[in-house]
């Protein structure tokens, strides 16, 4: 999930803060960008909205590289 990683780092966004914006653990939004969990599309889309984005816009490329 490098994009999300990317985009959690220019934005100044902790894992504790994203997590909390969540409503998760810190860990366990480790582990989402960290590819050691299955992202679900609501998860996905609260991601995105964080970002003012579309799901698609962070994680279409991640997806399509791994179907390839």
């Amino acid at each position: 999930m490098k994009k999300l990683k990317e985009l959690r780092i220019k934005n100044n966004l902790t894992y504790q803060t994203m997590g909390d914006l969540l409503g998760i653990s810190k860990v366990f939004y480790w582990q989402l960008e960290n590819n050691k969990r299955r992202i679900t599309y609501d998860m996905a889309y609260k991601i995105a909205k964080i970002f003012e984005t579309k799901p698609d816009n962070i994680f279409y490329e991640d997806t399509k590289t791994k179907n390839e």
